[in-house]
């Protein structure tokens, strides 16, 4: 029998439009400017990846990505694309950081293993396709009046809840809060988000006089490095916080969970660098008594159909934020999981991650073959 072995990879530059421009503390994102990778075998079968780079989180650029992709195909080329730890360990090896890009290549090689299997990727890593999954809507920073107009439209749309971009300051923040609550009522879940915008006072003053608003949680108050910072925060906040941007890989929520810094988890596959490492950490959450959330940058449809994968594989993972898809102005995704209203996801059962790009739409996109 002929072994399976990496022929060529094509590193393809993906942009998509955003129904309007998405505002956090950190920037303004006005596209998604991803990179989509894919493995091709001398079998016939393809792996596909899909990374989302935000600079201001990650470091990582749409350009920084396409140029590393590039070497790392030439590094993976002949070699066997089934023996998934072998291959991470040489792309760690070969770039240090950089996980958005490493991130597509783990992705598109978990797609290639469960489709040799001819398995749903969510059966190969051993879960079930039971979970019902409602999205959560996330509303970028603006007026407050703007913010409610669009919390109210997003509840009459049946989302279950919705997460609020916050993180300026704490008269502007607690005014946007308030305005939303005004419209939404008490009782309708909101998540907040801070993306690293307040400092550790700022945080506990701001996150104290949130409290009377019913927050389910808070991301990521203060900025990433500040870990000490964190555990004191979580210690005087009313509000269960949650790590995000401080939480790249498994040896960050090893540091984390150790240090008791936060009460959730945020699992981007553009921070873990890919499906292995967001394991691991949905392992160490599990050991530590911490939940997790999973979460998204500027993705398509197709990285978030990789998401629902660890998704119905791990049921430590309770709170869902694959909404980024929702935000975009185009859909260039074939198969995949559907979505039907309500905020609801459902996933399919094709082997593999079981969806594509649409060929025609990538026509237009720069690309490369190594």
């Amino acid at each position: 029998m002929q072994k399976t072995v990496i022929t060529n990879v094509e590193v393809i530059k993906l942009n998509i439009p955003y129904k309007e421009p998405f505002v956090i503390s950190l920037g303004v994102i006005p596209s998604a400017t991803n990179v989509v990778v894919k493995i091709n075998t001398n079998c016939g079968l393809t792996g596909i990846g899909e990374c989302a780079p935000f600079v201001f989180i990650v470091g990582e650029t749409q350009e920084t990505v396409f140029e590393l992709a590039k070497q790392i195909g030439k590094l993976l080329k002949n070699k066997d694309p089934f023996a998934i730890e072998d291959r991470l360990a040489e792309i760690d090896k070969a770039v240090k950081g950089n996980y958005t890009m490493k991130s597509a290549f783990d992705m598109a090689l978990y797609d290639l293993l469960a489709k040799k299997a001819n398995l749903p990727l969510y059966r190969l890593l051993g879960g079930s396709n039971s979970r019902k999954v409602f999205t959560d809507m996330t509303i970028s920073i603006g007026e407050p009046e703007k913010m409610a107009k669009d919390a109210l439209e997003f509840k009459n749309a049946g989302f279950p809840a919705i997460k609020l971009k916050l993180g300026t300051n704490t008269t502007d923040d607690l005014a946007r809060v308030k305005a939303i609550r005004e419209v939404v009522g008490m009782e309708y879940p909101i998540r907040i988000d801070a993306n690293q915008g307040w400092d550790v006072i700022t945080a506990i003053k701001t996150l104290t006089e949130l409290d009377k608003y019913n927050i389910e949680h808070c991301e990521e108050p203060i900025p990433h490095w500040n870990n000490e910072g964190l555990v004191k925060v979580k210690e005087n906040s009313p509000i269960p916080i949650m790590a995000d941007e401080s939480l790249f890989n498994h040896h960050d929520a090893f540091r984390l969970a150790s240090m008791g810094a936060c009460d959730y988890f945020n699992i981007k596959f553009s921070k873990s660098g890919g499906i292995n490492n967001a394991l691991k950490i949905v392992a160490i959450a599990e050991a530590s008594g911490i939940k997790c959330q999973v979460g998204c940058m500027s993705e398509s449809r197709y990285a978030l159909t990789a998401l629902m994968h660890l998704v119905a594989a791990r049921n430590n993972i309770v709170h869902f934020d694959i909404d980024s898809s929702l935000m975009l102005a185009e859909d260039p995704v074939v198969g995949g999981i559907e979505y039907k209203g309500n905020g609801k996801w459902e996933l399919g059962d094709s082997p593999g991650i079981g969806a594509d790009f649409d060929e025609v739409y990538l026509k237009e996109m720069e690309r490369i073959i190594v």
